[in-house]
This record gives structure tokens, sequence and C-alpha cells, in this order.
């Protein structure tokens, strides 16, 4: 429990600082030493409270026509992906994991880039719902997705997090279906919940604080270290 909520405070100070990335490195940290769909179901719990928070904490920053197609795709896509991950071979959640930590990597330390259309946020929502639930790397699409609005800033963190909480309400809904939520699952994402607000707080205190050229160097810490967990949980 000591490191499940080292990993909420760190997973909510890296969101709150960089915009998205936070949970990627706690789901895959889990997946170290759990079941890849524990790490999932026990991530999303604790990571729906830490968005929430989130929203509240920027709820005048939120864009609400960026939000509201961005949560229409977003809960159907996770919805159908939080049922498949349930009955998909253990071996393939993981190598899914490791595919979006790779990718994650050379969009970031590589400078791959790719732009999406303004206009495709509710099937761009439904693709990231369906990742974030089978291999918790949505954030890796909704990063270029909320951009291409012209998104920035807190603005880009409070819309974020709306469509985030929106994943991970779909998304424990098909885990629930499928049987993931065991009681020691829903202990471990209660522990993380309780943690990631602390890390939301941290966060806002950093972000404040630190000048704006270290983000992307954070942004590149980030993706490494999921790629390094993403490494470490495949066996």
């Amino acid at each position: 429990m000591v490191l499940a909520v080292a990993l909420g405070l760190l997973a909510g100070l890296l969101t709150t600082v960089a915009g998205m990335g936070g949970g990627l490195v706690l789901t895959l940290a889990l997946a170290t030493v759990h079941d890849p769909v524990v790490a999932l179901a026990a991530a999303g719990i604790g990571l729906l409270v830490g968005n929430v928070h989130r929203v509240w904490m920027y709820r005048a920053r939120v864009v609400r026509t960026t939000a509201v197609p961005y949560v229409l795709g977003a809960l159907p896509g996770a919805l159908v992906g939080g049922l498949l991950a349930t009955v998909a071979p253990e071996d393939l959640v993981r190598g899914g994991m490791l595919v979006l930590a790779g990718l994650a990597a050379a969009k970031t330390v590589f400078g791959v880039r790719w732009n999406a259309p303004a206009g495709a946020m509710l099937p761009g929502g439904a693709a990231v719902g369906f990742i974030s639930a089978t291999s918790g790397g949505g954030g890796l699409l909704a990063g270029p997705l909320l951009l291409a609005t012209g998104l920035s800033g807190r603005a880009y963190v409070a819309t974020g997090a709306v469509g985030a909480a929106s994943v991970h309400v779909a998304r424990l809904t098909g885990y629930s279906a499928g049987g993931a939520l065991a009681p020691d699952v829903v202990l471990l994402g209660l522990v993380l919940a309780v943690a990631i607000p602390v890390g939301n707080v941290a966060g806002e205190h950093t972000r404040r604080r630190l000048p704006p050229r270290w983000i992307p160097k954070l942004e590149i810490g980030v993706v490494l270290l999921g790629l390094l967990l993403a490494l470490s949980g495949m066996r």
C-alpha cells in the first residue's frame, strides 16, 4: 500500500504539471507487480477520482464545446475496451501497454508528430477511450487531439480531465461487467483515489514555480519512465 500511495502522488503531480502522462506511468508501474487487468482497474478507480478533483480545481477553464463531443465519443469507446480487456489474454494486454509506451517515447524523444483535425473530437474521443481501457495509454492520442483545437495551459488540463473522467467511468463499468473489480482491486483503487488528489495539489504548486521551458523535459522523462516500466512488466 505504501507503493500505491507513492504512485498515486506521482501520477497526480505529473498529470497536473504536464497535462497528461501520470495515468500511463501509474498503470504501467502497477502492471509490474499485478495482473495487467488488475492494474488497469485499480488505476481506473484512482484516476477517476483524481480527474474529478482536477475538473473541480480548474472548472472555470473547461471548454465545453470541446469537452461535450469528446465525452460522447469516449464513453462507448471505453466501455467496449473495458469489456474486451477482461477477456483478452494477459500477454496481449501487456503487449498493448508496451506498444503504447514505445509510441509515446517515439513521439516525445524522436520528434514524431501527428496532427488531429479539430473536428475529430467524437471519433477521437472513442479511440482515446478504447486505448485507455485496454492499455492505459489513451493520453498518447488525447494530447494531440486536444491541442489541435488550440487548447493550452489550464484549459488543456481542465478539458482533458473532463474527458479522462468520462473514460474512467465507462471503462470501470466494462471491468465490473467482466468481473474484474474484486474487493482487493477496489481497495487498491481507493488508496490511489486518496493519493492522486494530493498529488494534484502538489502538481499545481509545482506548476506555478516551474519554468515553462522545463515542461517538455518533464514530458520526456515521463515517457521514458513509462517505456522502462512497460519493458519491466513483460515476462
